[in-house]
């Protein structure tokens, strides 16, 4: 789970109960610094976040995972109220600046020094907040005068968690935020003592602190913040100074109506300013962090599978987090419902899900990431994995009124929708087992005249780097799973020389297979004359395999019979890059004796970076290469199944977080079709609940359901005869459309049944 932006996984938290029950009279104190040094838990400054761990376990506790060793008191601490401090003299001045001499900024050293009593002083003696207490990092200034003495007072402490004017003037993202606020301080703290009557002499004050701020804030902390924000109470104050001193209002806040510390009441709204303390300030606080994947383990709670696939999505509200398992269990229960229906027509439920979609906090990569690091602990158990990368598009055109698409078809067809550019792991068995990257964007109009220019254009500008970026991600996950060769496949598009040398760049990622494009045939380096194509249409025949041909449109599935040739190659870099020859394996296989009726026979030239020392390993890099059309059924479940084509979403921001949960979705639905034939013999209670199955057995065999549950094979295609599905000796097996049409009737009479149930007990009473 996540607490206070850190993931408590089940050995963190089976460590933390050990180390309690090996050393009961461990402090609470000493306990955080420790799992602080487990986690890699640490801020800017490289101190372990002593404060933000102490909170997380403290919520452990709450939630019953650990028992924390008893609160200790510390040597030091005053267990009652300090003593009133009082109000030091201060100067009664009228008139102008250079009056004053010179007016010194000087910070506070420690809270045991004179300096702090002073400032602590003047704030409860002329501040309406008083002295606090400050939050996080601080630093405190008095403001005093050669001639005068003490004129006034200010600070500066932790920055607001989370402000919607100032993150929207920001830029940032949720994920940007919470790794940069630090670099964000607050002037929590400005005084300048009701006697002193000087013009200019606040703004001159400001301007003073916020020049020394970054050098003191360093020397105390380690880093150097690049933003300083404000709140001025209008109902108090004009804020003045703050605009002599070229702070920029940005807004108001939502306005608080509890007290302070101190007993004052809140007015409501406050204006907020902000002062950036260099250029650079909003590149350094809108870049993106890396975000690993781990090998994260759920603490064991989790109720369902929406649990289980979302528990590491990087939502760090709980309400969205249970918001999110909420609409994984409707979208899949009704799949291919629009957002009312699955929310079963309540306005209150319909309303939360688009308010969802529609915050700033919730995005396709914060819902996948833990979807992802599920998938990672199912790849780590198959020695081969086919990483699958494909790309679709989908077509928003009957929807004008949401805002962010771009064109995916020709000028003259004019559709416009977004690009999704998915990569699905597949077992060698042909299960899928997850989402492993997911790309998604709306291309930008003004682009479509480039496409002349596209071969001088460097590959990190071209659409084409989606196939980098997907190997990319397929190399983090084989980092998690060594034990595992992961291989990434791809169709001819995919057929481009950057790809093949990223794979060999290192000896431990990803392998290659990928399908040669005709139009790209490029010389070899074993003879310069000597073309891809030609090359291995000439080498002998080193054997023949026989594999199925699914329907694709008008053209019929059928068995065919390919002649099989490999070889090593060298393939040249295209003309004009500076890229480096790289070493392949190339495996030719095409149709001997088509029949008469096949007008193109099949003939596919395949490119991998896995050896190929036999005819034997010829033939199962084509068999991998087949299982390519899985990631197109996947589609078609997400398209049609899923209908994340009929989603009316106000932005496209709003669509790629619905289109997350759909996507995983779709992955439940052919993943149980798959799980149905090859374990056809598990219980049905591992995916269905007992309510589920007994009223599947009841309305599909008419009669009682029996005592023990159904087994999987026999559950699944009751579930797809609600879809359809004939279940005649010739049908074989059921497939994801009849199963996602019966899933969705079954929820139907799931609703009734409930219902009746209840009506039962209201009428017998309890």
């Amino acid at each position: 789970m996540w607490l206070s932006g850190q993931w408590f996984g089940r050995e963190v938290v089976e460590r933390i109960a050990a180390t309690v029950q090996a050393e009961p009279s461990i402090s609470r104190r000493v306990l955080s610094r420790r799992v602080c040094e487990w986690l890699g838990w640490h801020g800017v400054n490289g101190k372990p976040r002593e404060v933000s761990c102490r909170k997380a376990l403290l919520e452990l506790e709450r939630r019953g995972h650990v028992h924390l060793p008893a609160c200790q008191a510390q040597p030091g601490c005053a267990s009652t109220a300090p003593a009133p401090r009082a109000a030091p003299a201060v100067a009664e001045v009228c008139g102008s600046l250079a009056a004053l001499g010179q007016v010194d900024v000087m910070p506070v050293s420690s809270r045991h020094s004179k300096g702090s009593a002073t400032w602590n002083g003047m704030m409860e003696a002329h501040h309406y907040l008083g002295p606090g207490p400050l939050c996080g990092a601080q630093i405190r200034y008095l403001v005093r005068s050669a001639v005068y003495g003490y004129l006034g007072a200010l600070s500066f402490s932790a920055a607001t968690w989370r402000l919607k004017r100032r993150d929207t003037w920001v830029g940032w993202s949720d994920r940007a935020r919470r790794a940069h606020l630090e670099k964000v301080v607050c002037n929590s703290r400005f005084l300048i003592v009701p006697s002193v009557q000087v013009e200019n002499l606040a703004s001159h004050v400001l301007s003073v602190s916020v020049r020394r701020l970054v050098a003191d804030w360093r020397e105390r902390y380690g880093y150097e913040p690049v933003l300083v924000e404000t709140f001025v109470d209008g109902q108090r104050f004009a804020g003045t100074c703050y605009r002599a001193a070229n702070w920029v209002q940005v807004g108001q806040t939502a306005g608080r109506r509890d007290g302070y510390g101190n007993g004052t009441v809140s007015t409501g709204k406050k204006d907020i300013y902000v002062y950036p303390l260099r250029r650079d300030w909003q590149r350094i606080l809108c870049r993106e962090v890396d975000d690993p994947l781990t090998l994260r383990r759920p603490l064991g709670d989790a109720r369902d599978w929406a649990e289980d696939e979302f528990a590491g999505a990087r939502l760090y509200d709980e309400r969205l987090r249970q918001r999110l398992y909420r609409l994984g269990r409707d979208f899949f229960a009704q799949p291919g419902a629009l957002v009312p229906q699955a929310c079963n027509g309540s306005e209150a439920k319909s309303k939360a899900a688009y308010r969802f979609f529609a915050n700033a906090r919730v995005d396709m990569r914060a819902l996948l990431r833990g979807h992802v690091e599920a998938t990672a602990h199912r790849v780590g158990a198959h020695t081969v994995v086919l990483a699958v990368q494909d790309t679709t598009t989908l077509n928003y055109t009957a929807h004008p009124s949401t805002q962010g698409l771009g064109p995916i078809n020709t000028t003259q067809d004019q559709g416009v929708g977004l690009i999704v550019h998915d990569t699905l792991a597949f077992s060698t068995e042909g299960t899928p087992l997850g989402l492993v990257d997911v790309q998604c964007w709306a291309r930008d109009p003004k682009q479509a005249s480039q496409r002349e220019h596209r071969k001088q254009r460097p590959i990190e500008e071209k659409e084409s780097s989606k196939w980098l970026r997907s190997y990319r991600a397929v190399a983090e996950l084989q980092g998690l799973c060594p034990n595992t060769m992961l291989v990434s496949v791809g169709d001819r598009e995919a057929d481009i020389h950057e790809l093949f040398q990223e794979a060999q760049q290192t000896e431990s990622g990803p392998k290659l297979l990928v399908r040669a494009e005709r139009s790209r045939n490029r010389k070899v380096l074993e003879d310069d004359q000597a073309f891809l194509w030609k090359k291995m249409s000439t080498e002998p025949v080193a054997g023949h395999v026989e594999i199925h041909i699914p329907r694709t449109g008008s053209r019929k599935a059928r068995e065919v019979t390919l002649e099989v040739r490999y070889a090593a190659v060298t393939l040249r870099p295209p003309q004009g890059k500076p890229l480096e020859p790289v070493q392949v394996w190339a495996v030719y296989a095409r149709e001997g004796e088509p029949g008469p009726a096949v007008t193109q026979p099949l003939e596919w030239l395949l490119l991998t970076t896995v050896a190929v020392a036999s005819v034997e390993h010829a033939v199962e890099r084509l068999r991998w290469y087949t299982l390519r059309w899985g990631i197109e059924v996947y589609h078609r479940v997400l398209k049609s199944g899923c209908r994340i084509e009929d989603r009316q979403l106000h932005s496209a921001d709003s669509i790629e977080s619905c289109l997350a949960i759909d996507m995983v979705v779709a992955w439940r639905i052919f993943w149980l079709v798959k799980q149905g034939r090859e374990t056809p013999a598990l219980p049905c209670d591992v995916f269905f609940e007992e309510d589920q199955w007994q009223v599947l057995c009841a309305v599909v065999r008419h009669a009682p359901p029996p005592a023990a549950p159904p087994t999987l094979r026999d559950a699944v295609r009751m579930v797809a005869k609600l879809g359809g599905f004939l279940g005649r000796k010739s049908d074989g097996e059921p497939g994801p459309t009849t199963l996602w049409r019966g899933l969705q009737r079954l929820d139907d009479m799931m609703i009734s049944h409930r219902a009746s149930q209840f009506l039962h007990r209201q009428r017998d009473g309890p």
